[in-house]
Order: C-alpha cells, then structure tokens, then sequence
C-alpha cells in the first residue's frame, strides 16, 4: 500500500498517497473535503465552467483506497460536498456509485463549512466524532489533543531538482493532524500561511501526498 506510516496519540496511521488517512487497528478510513459537485455548483453560480468529471475522478480514487485497505468504517471530515444542492444534484450514476461504496461499512458524514446539514444519503451525520484516542472534526479547535480534522487543504512547497514544487500534504504534531483536500477540484493553504503556523506545534511536520508519500519539518 502506497502511504507513509507515522505514530499519532498512540496509534499507527498511514497517509496513503492520494491523501486519505487509514488507521489499521481500527479498519477505518478517513477523507476530508471532496467537494463532490463542485463542477456543478461552480456553473449554477455563474463561476467558471469547469469539466464535470470531478465527482467521478475523485470516486475512483475513493474506491481504489477502500478496496486497497479492506475499510470497515469510513469517515469524511465535512465539506464531503460543495453545497447542499450539489448533493442533491449529483447524477444518478454517481449516486449509486457512492451508495455501492457505503454498502456494508460504517460510513460517516461529518458536518463541513459547505455542506452543514444532513445530506439525503445514508450513514451517520454529525458534528464530530469521538474514537478515542483520536477525535475527528472538520476544523481544527485549539486546545485540543489527539484531533483529526481538514478543512485547511495544506499543501507545501519544496525545492526538487532545482525547482519549486507544490505538493498538497498533511500536516501532524503531537496535538493534531490537518488533512489535505481529497476532492479533485480542490485548491489549498499553504503551510506558511499563519492560520496553519498559529495551529501547528513548531517541531510539526508535513507528510506530502503523491506517487511516493514522505515525511518532511512542515514548511514555515
């Protein structure tokens, strides 16, 4: 399985190279902001048209990671949708898509900025959830320890054979951990940005997504 393993809160975790977390020891999987129809919501607002393939791309990644991983449980750290009409709106084949996917797991739908209600799909719908030791939230409350959130989408920039590159990653220290957007349409905050600097520990580090997922001192 293609990810970077690290000990958080006593736990073992792996961010899998699509950004997803996957904690082993309690078969569970866990995705923020896929912004699922976010093509769509982006025309009914008169923004920019964008290819209305984004919902499908990110599913097949999702399913790729749930199949890779055997997951038992699922959880989506909040804006899982990019407005309560997106999720109404999805087409029906992308509908049944996710339906197939919740089939036969635990699936949780934790509240987002963007999608803050329930949406008309099963599972549980909540403000967070508790699995102690970790607690998952959409975003990050200080103070707290042990907490799994997103809504941040970090991503990080690296020099790389003599280039700058940017690179979506989550960001862990000893309190938390930030996970980056898993939605195909999807921008980020970089991880200088003060709003993440303010929250981070400063021995934080960055786990960067990709073919090859590794752990880097987050980048101030």
């Amino acid at each position: 399985m293609n990810g970077c393993a690290f000990t958080f809160a006593g736990c073992e975790l792996t961010l899998l190279g699509t950004g997803a977390l996957w904690w082993g020891e309690a078969g569970l999987l866990c995705v923020s902001d896929l912004h699922l129809g976010k093509s769509e919501r982006m025309a009914r607002r008169g923004g920019d048209m964008l290819p209305p393939y984004e919902t499908r791309d990110t599913l097949t990644r999702l399913e790729a990671d749930i199949e890779a991983t055997g997951a038992r449980s699922v959880v989506c750290l909040g804006d899982s949708f990019d407005d309560l009409d997106a999720a109404r709106g999805l087409a029906e084949d992308e509908t049944l898509w996710l339906a197939r996917l919740m089939a036969g797991r635990r699936w949780v739908w934790i509240e987002g900025n963007h999608d803050p209600g329930p949406v008309e799909f099963g599972g549980t719908h909540l403000a967070e959830l508790h699995r102690p030791p970790l607690s998952f939230r959409h975003i990050a409350r200080p103070g707290t320890a042990g907490e799994i959130s997103g809504h941040y989408h970090p991503k990080a920039r690296i020099r790389l054979r003599g280039r700058s590159v940017t690179r979506a990653c989550a960001l862990v220290d000893s309190d938390r951990v930030i996970l980056p957007a898993y939605g195909t349409y999807t921008g980020g905050l970089r991880s200088d940005d003060g709003a993440l600097t303010r929250l981070m520990r400063p021995d934080a580090r960055a786990v960067l997504t990709g073919s090859t997922p590794c752990m880097i001192p987050m980048p101030r």
